[in-house]
């Protein structure tokens, strides 16, 4: 059986919708000038993205993606901001003045990235389902604690020192209101 671009399945348009979507709240974490609309917005690309996963059938990889992305660390976004008390909404030191200069230089970087990927793929196909046993427990494990260990670790480390940043400049703060009282 031949494979072609023009006759997908409903697996192939399936998956090209939910990247639709992935693409469209990327897009929307980055434009949104609320930082908490920016967090849910980063929670419907990390769900999408788990939805991406159970397609290719790497059901250990989406549950991963939901539990640890979508959710510990968006709250521990969520934490971050209200212990910094950083500004929420829009404001004037915030916001990009170069903001078409910025979009011409992202597009035309998106635009390079897929004509690589077009021209590298272009006549290659392969079945999403003969993948399956890569996104296993095993093979996952074999992979973390082989090759990924490192930055596994130097992640952890440095979402820990977020959080305690967070937590002393928040403590900073409320000493100086007190103090100021």
């Amino acid at each position: 059986m031949t494979h072609g671009y023009l006759s997908p399945s409903g697996l192939e348009i399936a998956f090209v919708l939910v990247g639709l979507v992935t693409l469209g709240s990327g897009l929307l974490v980055v434009t949104v000038k609320n930082l908490v609309y920016a967090a849910l917005w980063l929670i419907v690309c990390m769900g999408s993205i788990a939805i991406e996963y159970l397609l290719l059938s790497a059901e250990l990889l989406a549950w991963v993606q939901v539990l640890i992305y979508g959710g510990a660390i968006i709250v521990l976004f969520l934490f971050g901001l209200m212990l910094t008390r950083a500004p929420i909404g829009p404001t004037e030191e915030l916001n990009v003045r170069n903001r078409w200069p910025a979009a011409i230089v992202g597009l035309g970087a998106a635009g390079t990235l897929v004509t690589v990927i077009v021209q590298a793929y272009q006549h290659t196909w392969f079945d999403p389902r003969d993948s399956v046993s890569l996104g296993g427990g095993q093979a996952v494990g074999a992979q973390l604690f082989k090759y990924w260990v490192l930055p596994f670790e130097v992640l952890s480390v440095l979402l820990l020192a977020s959080l305690v940043g967070a937590i002393v400049l928040s403590r900073r703060g409320g000493a100086n209101e007190e103090a100021e009282a």
